[in-house]
């Protein structure tokens, strides 16, 4: 079986799972499982249905990094809860999701599948450095338009886009982006800068929307390249489009940094990490049994370990 990595943007999922299903399905104690129940039925699908013998559930070691809010103080601000000094912010979790964070960490565990986060850095951020680095074909799994940006179908990786539900999975392709977008997935970092995207507080440049984005950038290559004919009265810019980057001048010096996806972290390697999918056996499969009993996971781990099984 040739090999093929997914990486899961988990947080994305685990929020999805958690509105997809009713938060009254509940263990004996009261505590909701949907998000718990829903997060295994989409590994196991995924899995599946794409073939991987390799997956590393990316986490949210800090979902708002102090040093992107340093730059763009509007970023992700509309999703904080609480600020506490020192630390990372906490972000606003429906308590019914909250309570359920440990269980998929403790089932994820239980199953072999590998978690991996980097300090200050978000999920988003142990995609682009795993997918810019495969050795083999990627699938990121994510609700995200963000990591767009790492889709190369030179070196195999695309994204299996699920905005519109599990039932409407999009694969992204090079081709896909830009039929979307009217710009190449190296041009999507570039892209979101100009044109902004409230549900990351990016305030965009004002006055420059998609379309006018994706026809700069079709122009001018890279944000690099706008900004340098702006910079040059022969540029071939109008004035009115001249006038709006000069006045989002601030915003466009910082901005790449927050929006472009870190490629470099220093992350444990696939084999350090245990990405590659086994049967789960002994022990651990008779606590997965015995908490799919007390913790009312009805058929997901059922489903979850027939999907590692076949990887043996």
């Amino acid at each position: 079986m040739p090999h093929r990595l997914m990486l899961l943007d988990t947080a994305s999922l685990y929020f999805r799972a958690f509105y997809g299903l009713p938060d009254t399905i509940r263990r004996a104690d009261g505590t909701p499982v949907n998000a718990v129940r829903g997060l295994l039925d989409m590994i196991a699908r995924l899995t599946t249905d794409y073939g991987a013998t390799h997956l590393v559930a990316c986490w949210d070691d800090d979902w708002r990094p102090q040093w992107r809010v340093d730059l763009i103080p509007t970023y992700k601000s509309h999703r904080v809860a609480e600020v506490i000094e020192g630390s990372p912010d906490v972000e606003i979790v429906p308590d019914a999701l909250q309570a359920q964070i440990p269980m998929i960490r403790r089932v994820l565990e239980l199953a072999g599948i590998a978690v991996v986060g980097a300090a200050e850095h978000e999920a988003d951020d142990v995609v682009g450095t795993y997918a810019s680095h495969a050795e083999f074909p990627v699938d990121v799994v994510t609700g995200d338009r963000d990591l767009f940006q790492v889709v190369d179908d030179a070196r195999q990786v695309r994204v299996i886009y699920t905005a519109r539900g599990m039932r409407n999975l999009e694969i992204m392709t090079d081709a896909v982006v830009v039929g979307k977008y009217r710009v190449l997935p190296e041009q999507y970092a570039d892209y979101a800068t100009l044109r902004g995207d409230a549900s990351d507080g990016l305030p965009g440049v004002a006055g420059i929307g998609e379309k006018t984005a994706a026809s700069l950038l079709l122009e001018y290559g890279t944000l690099d390249g706008l900004l340098a004919a702006a910079a040059d009265a022969e540029g071939g810019l109008s004035a009115s489009v001249r006038s709006k980057l000069a006045a989002a001048t601030d915003y466009l010096t910082v901005a790449p940094a927050v929006v472009n996806i870190v490629r470099d972290l220093e992350l444990p390697t696939l084999e350090e990490a245990g990405a590659q999918l086994r049967p789960v056996v002994g022990d651990s499969r008779a606590e997965l049994e015995r908490l799919a009993t007390e913790w009312n996971l009805g058929g997901s781990v059922k489903r979850l370990l027939e999907a590692l099984d076949r990887n043996h």
